[in-house]
């Protein structure tokens, strides 16, 4: 977009934050890079240089993450896995293009994989504490560790019948990477490498 035209004035002119004729602002947000206009000063626009377009949520509360390639939450500073180019991908779940999109994000801890919170939510609600992508687990660790201990309690809650009791079952984990031979179980088997249950029979 070169022009704009005013709709006070009915002015044609190259595109600026107010009118050269009558002098009435186009909006209260006006960013000249990406000609973008908004009156909701509430949403927190600013513009990235990095990213190359206005993002929402207040200047103040993200940062570029040169190897994911986006504007991440602060509270991710050195704290989160990176995968590039992370957020030039759609979302696993509802496969909307996450570069721009206004959704919130969640940078999933064991892979670096990024989805929407409210997805995640979603997935976390069907029970499926797994990323969608790589099924490493999606839940931070001390998450990971109270579910670990419920699921040793189950395990040892209900014991198999007696001809299944012995039988061994190869597994890979699909958060450490490591195989180990179990007994068989109806709840899940424990990898002997890291303890959890993310594992399946191989």
């Amino acid at each position: 977009m070169r022009e704009v035209v005013c709709a006070l004035c009915d002015t044609r002119q190259p595109v600026a934050a107010s009118c050269s004729n009558c002098g009435v602002a186009f909006g209260r947000w006006f960013c000249p890079i990406c000609v973008f206009f908004d009156d909701d000063l509430t949403r927190g626009q600013f513009h990235c240089h990095f990213c190359g377009i206005c993002r929402v949520g207040g200047r103040e509360n993200f940062y570029h993450c040169d190897r994911c390639g986006s504007c991440l939450s602060v509270a991710l500073r050195g704290s989160h896995a990176c995968v590039d180019e992370a957020m030039k991908r759609c979302c696993p779940v509802c496969f909307e293009y996450l570069f721009d999109s206004v959704r919130a994000i969640s940078v999933l801890p064991r892979c670096g994989h990024v989805l929407h919170q409210d997805c995640l939510s979603a997935l976390l609600q069907r029970g499926s504490a797994t990323c969608p992508i790589c099924m490493k687990s999606s839940v931070a660790p001390a998450q990971q560790q109270q579910l670990w201990r419920s699921l040793d309690e189950a395990v040892a809650a209900t014991p198999m019948p007696e001809e299944y009791a012995a039988v061994i079952v190869p597994i890979l984990c699909n958060d450490c990477g490591a195989r180990s031979s179990v007994r068989l179980h109806v709840v899940g088997h424990k990898c002997a490498g890291c303890g959890g249950y993310n594992t399946r029979r191989v």
